[in-house]
């Protein structure tokens, strides 16, 4: 495969799995079409326009040759210059993918918590309350990436002469329409079975091995799950922990995420929830997984580093 092709799919699997489905995706583009249209020429000069085709910006590509083919790549979870230098010291190396984002990719972090709106919608709390607590919060994370070196990472693999592209959101995606499948097929009744079922999946299991598993954040073993939500999966980082009060109202009685802050966990125990904290490498190795599956079926050959636990689901 060319890396233009191995981009393509990648956004092509996360638009399919993405709670809005792609009918929802295509109208979250059309709504930044229509605002793209009202701006002023000054306006548009500015306006990143890659968004209104690519629905996930912090999953994109830097620094290649679009019609590379690619045998080899390197993947990690947070690829910085050192995984750069070390893809390069290997050699054979057609490609190295990060899941974090870098570059303009994480500079744009912000840009994709608009899902979170809508999976917060799925599970149902009003789009208005949902929209309203979101915009504080997308507001305070792109106040928070702004200060930060996006391109010191970009400008290392420029430098060396390696190809390097991120899958962020993308991947994110896939884990939570594995999670929210698997546990509906499991239908765990207690907080513990619900830990037990995730301990199965074999990222939770290896990630238990170094001290990494699932972790009950709030509640009880015994504690009855009640409905499960997964709104801590997807949606570029952490939510508004605002919304844990709304999430109780709305009938959830268990959420499932990557990670928490201490200020969510205080709010999410004010509003009664259970929260299971899955694990966040693990999390997005599983996420990562599901991508690379389709890649080691064309032959690829994949070397795992940087917190990536490669676990293959293809079948030989």
């Amino acid at each position: 495969m060319k890396i233009k092709e191995i981009h393509d799919l990648n956004i092509s699997m996360g638009i399919n799995a993405d709670f809005r489905g792609p009918a929802g995706v295509g109208d979250f583009l059309n709504r930044k079409r229509a605002q793209f249209e009202r701006m002023a020429p000054d306006q548009k000069e500015r306006f990143d326009q890659a968004g209104l085709k690519n629905p996930y910006l912090d999953s994109d590509i830097y620094n290649i040759s679009e019609d590379r083919e690619v045998r080899k790549i390197m993947v990690g979870i947070d690829i910085g210059p050192a995984e750069i230098m070390m893809a390069r010291e290997l050699g054979g190396i057609d490609l190295v993918i990060g899941h974090h984002p870098v570059g303009k990719g994480l500079a744009s972090l912000g840009d994709v918590m608009h899902l979170q709106c809508d999976v917060l919608n799925h599970y149902g709390i009003p789009i208005n309350i949902a929209e309203r607590l979101m915009k504080e919060r997308i507001e305070e994370v792109s106040r928070g990436v702004n200060p930060i070196n996006h391109e010191r990472t970009v400008d290392a693999a420029r430098l060396m002469g390696v190809s390097l592209m991120t899958a962020h959101t993308t991947c994110d995606n896939l884990a939570a329409k594995f999670l929210k499948e698997y546990i509906a097929r499991k239908a765990p009744q207690t907080v513990r079975e619900l830990v037990d079922h995730l301990h199965e999946i074999p990222e939770y299991r290896k990630a238990q091995q170094v001290g990494a598993g699932p972790m009950i954040f709030c509640g009880s073993p015994d504690n009855r799950c009640g409905k499960i939500a997964l709104t801590e999966i997807t949606g570029g980082t952490e939510g508004s922990p605002k919304m844990f009060e709304k999430m109780s109202q709305a009938g959830i009685g268990t959420i499932v995420g990557m990670h928490m802050s201490e200020e969510g966990k205080k709010q999410a125990e004010e509003a009664h929830l259970n929260v299971i904290i899955a694990g966040h490498m693990s999390s997005d190795s599983l996420g990562v997984n599901l991508f690379l599956d389709e890649l080691e079926k064309t032959g690829i050959e994949i070397i795992p580093c940087s917190g990536f636990i490669r676990v293959s689901r293809v079948v030989s």
